[in-house]
C-alpha cells in the first residue's frame, strides 16, 4: 500500500491569475484556510453565477455561508488561473445522476473547459481543491463527535467496522475520519457520492493480513492538513496509474 503521508508542503502560490499550467499525469491539491475576516466581500458575489449566489444565501448561520462563499470564489479563481479566463467565466455543469440518470451527478466544466477535472470539499476551517485530467474525489472533514461517529461506523464494511472497533476509544476518531475520508473521495471520483451503499466497497486501512483489497482501478490516500492540524483529516481518490500529488499547495 502506498504511503498515506506526504513528507513536504509547497509554499502558497501569488499571481493566479497569470495562469497555472494544468496538471499532466498527476493531480495537483489546494488548501484554504477559513478565511480571518468574518465580512463579507459583497465584491466577490459578481464572480459567482445565480445559483452559486442562491445557495450561498439559503444558510442559515454565517459561518457556513462565508465558509461557501470563500471556497466556491476560491475554485472560480483556480479554475479560471488554469484555463486563462475570468473567474465569472468559469462555466460549471453537471454529469447525469450515476444512480437516476437526473441532471445533478458530479460538478464537471462545460463546453472546450471539459478536459479539466476538479474536485471540491469544505468543512468548519478548511477547504480542499483537487484538480486533475481525469476524474478526481478528494474530502476534507473535522473529526466528529462521537454519538454521529458511531452510527456511521455501524454502516461501514464489515472488515472496517472490525479495524475500528479494535482501536482505543481516544483514537477512533481520527482513525475513523481518515477512513471516512477514502470512501468519500472515492465516492466522489466514482461520480457516484454517499448515494452508494457505504458498505459496498472497503477502504480501510489495511493493516491486517486478512484485509480485503480497496477497490480496483483507483489509489487512495490520506493527505496531510498542516503540520499542527490535529482536528481534520483528508484524502484524495485518483485513477490507477496516475501519479499521486507530492505536495499539498496552500493558498492564501
Amino acid at each position: 500500500m502506498a504511503s498515506e503521508t506526504w513528507p513536504k508542503r509547497a509554499p502558497g502560490l501569488s499571481g493566479l491569475m497569470e495562469g497555472i499550467d494544468a496538471p499532466s499525469g498527476d493531480a495537483h491539491v489546494w488548501l484554504l484556510r477559513a478565511p480571518a475576516s468574518r465580512k463579507e466581500d459583497t465584491r466577490t458575489l459578481s464572480e459567482l453565477d445565480d445559483s452559486e449566489r442562491a445557495r450561498a444565501a439559503s444558510f442559515v448561520h454565517r459561518r457556513d455561508r462565508l465558509t461557501y462563499l470563500s471556497s466556491h470564489v476560491a475554485l472560480r479563481r483556480l479554475l479560471a488561473a488554469y484555463l486563462r479566463v475570468s473567474p465569472e467565466n468559469v462555466r460549471f455543469g453537471r454529469e447525469a445522476c450515476a444512480r437516476c440518470g437526473g441532471p445533478h451527478g458530479r460538478p464537471v466544466l462545460l463546453g472546450d473547459q471539459s478536459t479539466l477535472h476538479f474536485s471540491l470539499s469544505h468543512c468548519a476551517g478548511l477547504s480542499l481543491f483537487a484538480v486533475a485530467g481525469s476524474p478526481v474525489g478528494v474530502d476534507v472533514e473535522q473529526l466528529p463527535d462521537r454519538e454521529p461517529m458511531d452510527k456511521c461506523i455501524a454502516r461501514l464494511h464489515p472488515m472496517e467496522r472490525a479495524e475500528l472497533t479494535r482501536v482505543p476509544y481516544a483514537e477512533r476518531p481520527m482513525r475513523f475520519c481518515r477512513l471516512w475520508t477514502r470512501k468519500e473521495a472515492y465516492l466522489k471520483a466514482l461520480g457516484t457520492g454517499l448515494n452508494r451503499e457505504l458498505g459496498r466497497d472497503y477502504l480501510g486501512d489495511g493493516r491486517n493480513g486478512d484485509s480485503p483489497k480497496r477497490p480496483d482501478g483507483w489509489t487512495v490516500l490520506n493527505l496531510p492538513c498542516g503540520p499542527e492540524d490535529n482536528t481534520h483529516a483528508a484524502a484524495i481518490a485518483i485513477p490507477a496509474g496516475m501519479r499521486a500529488p507530492d505536495a499539498v499547495r496552500e493558498l492564501h
